[in-house]
């Protein structure tokens, strides 16, 4: 009997797979889990036992923390005891001997030792704690407790504060009083300072003439000498004036705390009606400023411990900061004035690192209009500034050497070496500079970038991952600090996330293809040989389903450009194209993202749907158009002060590549994409009419002046002081052009893109009197789709487009 239910089970699973194929949109848009799941956010624990993953093999709710070793590779599910203990080594901050760690956990501060795995915890309070690390040359351990820094001695177990931040601003010297003798009143002395002449002489006279005030001045003094000895120095209070201080950083030795001020953004804000709601009625999401908003100012300060001071950094003497954009010679009289007198641009400090052995810090500091990022030399004890770094951009500062996180891509190599990425020669690539001479070497160089940057512990090596061996694959290789030849790690074709365990023996690595979802692996950190060959330690990323299909693996394939640029794209063929030889053209969102690459893509719905698409005899081209990732500065900022220029012309130069290399019908081509792709669509249907037949353009921006601050002013400058950038960018004023059809998809409670831009388009194209366009809405969903009924509604409206109007 139990041989017969198992048989029937099997045949119950086998017949449940072959339902895969064919492809619908029902079967791919359901809860991701069915397609199975993969490993993800790996880091090693501070003592280098264990590797962490996030994993979710049995198809809970949320994914749960397994754990290997380098010996038992058999993934094990963590328990409670063991989560409490597991600290991963990028929360750790370690010593300079690197044998003791500190960490926070759930708001505590702790200190373990890696030889005896001894945990300690430092501190027990209700007020939450963080940012530990080691100062004081390794005797005090630092951390931040309610907007202060703090400090405990790892040998005494004392704790101190460092620094005394309150509210409030700074007032007039109150005015001073001395207790008075029996029912006499206090004198008040009306004199804080008694420095002037006159004061003096009449002090002086007093005290010759009056053996009394003599002995009370001598008695006086020998008191407040003595209470000098024994009374704890008072800790300076630092008035906010209404700021926020934050990015508290401390000397190695400890005598010196840098923090930010920044005060409270002045810009409107917006709000984003939800009204599908719990409560029933209509309840208000608090949403972003929009660009041009006034931006705070921020003010970096130095706390001299030791002198008791504290002064602002000044940045008048900062090459270029008076600079004026090239932009701004389109609009003569503006630029005129301007250079008559030119300001101090605002800056954004991005962080502060204090040199292992001086006094000396490097601080980033990038202009508010991200044309510039200049790297700083800090004198501690002088609050003077001197160059280390410019890296200007008339465009804007971008690519993956500004992440803006000093984890990666820049840090202290020893006492006197800096080291960071600059995409200044047109690819980011890595440099050190001695900050005495001033004398910076390139490690890397060539055309192709150093995604990302990581000293290792051992301070003998970097670890690069780069895109070297083409723009569609992700390798690690191993750099001598000193610079040399670097040799390649992993081997595996796609893209390889790799993570070094602390004792430098080991690389855990994320992996995937064009059509394999991600799997961790595990190899020995050894250069690639023909002998190299990861370990593949998880096996769940494709269910019995999923891998059913045979998923397609897409063509990287490259077309010439009118102005003669190299664009890479992802093409996939129809074994038999439908008679009216239809093709799709996607374009993918955020601007500065690549898709056309080897490894499995986060539009994985959207690669499913192709493949759907491809079934039914549609060609289906992926655009890394101009502004996309992975190819470097001239590639990134082609965009710069007109989005629906180059890039749009890249879409349209694929549809001509569709149709002389691939056979496509030149009639029957649409395009389709989300956020930035669903703006590229509105401009493809509204300026290139006769290129597109039909599109839907997804969650799009319709108007740049409406959207964020952070993301447009970097491509578009601002609206106020580039209003040709956005005219000429934004779909909105192209909306007469259109001619074809269109399929508009946005959710109500979208906090990115807000729903407001395409009621503002809807209304312009009722006015204009369009018809040949349809909305569709979705109530419960933000920019990114959640609900799988939502996505499958979406892909269905999509498919039902293309399938009307490419196929007649």
């Amino acid at each position: 009997m139990r041989k017969l239910l198992f048989l029937i089970a099997m045949q119950s699973t086998l017949i449940t797979y072959a339902q895969l194929s064919p492809l619908t949109v029902e079967k791919i848009m359901r809860d991701p889990k069915w397609m199975g799941t993969s490993p993800s956010n790996l880091q090693w624990t501070a003592d280098g036992k264990y590797l962490l993953f996030n994993w979710n093999p049995e198809k809970a709710v949320v994914d749960s923390l397994y754990y290997i070793t380098p010996t038992a590779t058999t993934p094990q599910k963590s328990t409670g005891a063991f989560r409490q203990t597991a600290v991963g080594d990028n929360q750790a901050r370690y010593n300079a001997q690197h044998d003791q760690y500190v960490y926070a956990y759930e708001g505590d501060i702790y200190l373990s030792s890696i030889k005896t795995g001894i945990r300690r915890r430092i501190t027990k309070t209700v007020a939450v704690e963080s940012n530990p690390q080691f100062s004081f040359n390794d005797r005090q351990i630092v951390y931040t407790r309610e907007q202060n820094a703090w400090a405990w001695d790892v040998q005494t177990g004392e704790t101190s504060q460092l620094t005394n931040f309150q509210t409030g601003t700074a007032a007039a010297p109150p005015v001073t009083t001395f207790a008075g003798r029996g029912n006499q009143p206090a004198p008040v002395n009306r004199s804080a300072t008694a420095n002037n002449q006159q004061e003096k002489w009449l002090r002086q006279e007093a005290l010759e003439n009056s053996l009394v005030l003599q002995r009370r001045k001598q008695n006086k003094d020998e008191a407040d000498s003595l209470s000098k000895q024994f009374k704890e120095k008072a800790l300076r209070t630092i008035l906010l004036d209404g700021k926020t201080p934050s990015m508290l950083t401390i000397s190695n030795n400890g005598r010196f705390i840098s923090y930010r001020l920044t005060p409270t953004p002045a810009g409107k804000t917006t709000v984003v009606p939800s009204y599908v709601t719990e409560s029933g009625f209509t309840e208000d999401l608090s949403a972003r400023t929009k660009v041009g908003a006034p931006l705070p100012t921020q003010e970096l300060f130095v706390f001299d411990t030791e002198k008791d001071t504290v002064f602002a950094i000044k940045t008048d003497s900062i090459p270029g900061i008076r600079d004026l954009p090239e932009y701004l010679k389109d609009y003569p009289t503006v630029y005129k004035e301007k250079s008559q007198h030119p300001s101090l641009r605002p800056l954004n400090f991005m962080n502060t690192t204090w040199s292992p052995a001086s006094n000396y810090a490097v601080v980033e500091a990038r202009a508010q209009d991200n044309k510039d990022r200049w790297l700083l030399l800090l004198d501690g004890e002088t609050g003077k500034l001197s160059l280390l770094d410019r890296q200007h951009d008339e465009a804007w500062i971008g690519g993956p050497s500004t992440n803006g996180f000093p984890a990666y891509n820049s840090g202290w190599l020893n006492g006197q070496t800096f080291w960071f990425q600059s995409e200044s020669t047109g690819y980011s690539h890595l440099y050190t500079i001695n900050v005495t001479t001033k004398e910076k070497q390139a490690l890397t160089s060539g055309n192709y970038e150093v995604l990302k940057t990581e000293l290792g512990p051992g301070k003998k090596y970097f670890y690069l991952t780069t895109n070297e061996v083409q723009p569609g694959e992700q390798h690690l290789y191993r750099l001598p600090v000193t610079g040399g030849k670097a040799e390649r790690l992993t081997s595996l074709t796609g893209s390889n996330l790799a993570t070094i365990s602390p004792d430098e023996k080991w690389i855990a690595i994320l992996s995937s293809y064009s059509n394999k979802p991600w799997e961790l692996y595990l190899q020995p950190n050894t250069p690639v040989t023909a002998k190299t060959k990861p370990v593949q330690i998880t096996n769940q990323a494709q269910s019995e389903e999923f891998k059913s299909y045979n998923w397609r693996d897409p063509e990287v394939v490259t077309f010439t450009a009118r102005d003669n640029g190299k664009v890479y794209a992802r093409l996939m063929r129809p074994t038999q194209p439908h008679a009216s030889k239809p093709a799709v053209i996607f374009v993918h969102g955020a601007g500065y993202l690549q898709n056309a690459h080897k490894w499995w893509s986060s539009y994985f719905r959207e690669y499913m749907f192709h493949n759907l698409l491809v079934d039914n005899g549609y060609t289906v081209l992926d655009v890394d158009y101009r502004g996309s990732a992975g190819y470097g500065r001239d590639w990134r900022t082609g965009i710069y002060r007109y989005m629906g220029g180059k890039d749009l012309d890249d879409i349209e130069d694929g549809a001509r590549y569709l149709a002389k290399e691939c056979g496509v019908n030149p009639q029957h081509i649409g395009v389709y994409g989300g956020s930035y792709g669903g703006f590229i669509t509105l401009m493809a249907l509204f300026k290139k009419p006769t290129i597109f037949e039909a599109g839907a353009a997804l969650r799009p921006v319709t108007d740049w002046a409406h959207y964020n601050h952070g993301y447009t002013s970097n491509i578009l400058n601002e609206p106020f002081s580039d209003s040709i950038a956005y005219h000429r960018s934004s779909p909105i004023n192209f909306a007469s052009g259109l001619q074809n059809h269109l399929l508009i998809c946005h959710g109500m409670v979208d906090v990115n893109v807000h729903f407001q831009d395409v009621v503002r388009l809807t209304q312009r194209l009722i006015e204009l009197g369009k018809d040949n366009w349809d909305l569709s809405v979705y109530p419960m969903e933000d920019h990114g789709f959640v609900e799988p009924e939502s996505w499958t509604d979406e892909y269905k409206r999509i498919f039902r487009l293309f399938e009307t109007w490419l196929k007649k």
